[in-house]
């Protein structure tokens, strides 16, 4: 069934570019974003992440992974060691936050 599709999707694209439908467009002639992250992602998921991208949106899965890179930043930057563990409470905290809404993520989409 997966084969059917593909050759359907092939033949439209090929249609597509007959007809001159790719030309245009926001983009043309510059290759693709790095989206290391999509690897992991079902490809689904990843329609929805860059619909709400496109508008402004930010699931609160992925605001909480920036966060935690910030976190991690403050945390190579601390001099002391209070402040050291302070940033790695404030880490786990965030990791555990992000676990919590990607367990609700996957709880939603079934």
């Amino acid at each position: 069934m997966s084969d059917r599709f593909g050759k359907l999707a092939e033949r439209q694209m090929q249609k597509a570019l007959a007809e001159k439908k790719f030309s245009g467009l926001e983009g043309e002639g510059r290759p693709l974003p790095d989206r290391p992250e999509a690897a992991f992602v079902d490809a689904g998921e990843a329609v929805g992440y860059r619909i709400m991208h496109e508008h402004g949106a930010l699931p609160e899965e992925i605001a909480l992974r920036k966060a935690v890179e910030a976190a991690k930043a403050d945390y190579a930057k601390a001099e002391t060691p209070e402040d050291k563990r302070t940033a790695m409470a404030r880490i786990a905290e965030l990791q555990m936050k992000v676990a919590i809404a990607a367990e609700a993520r996957k709880r939603f989409m079934g």
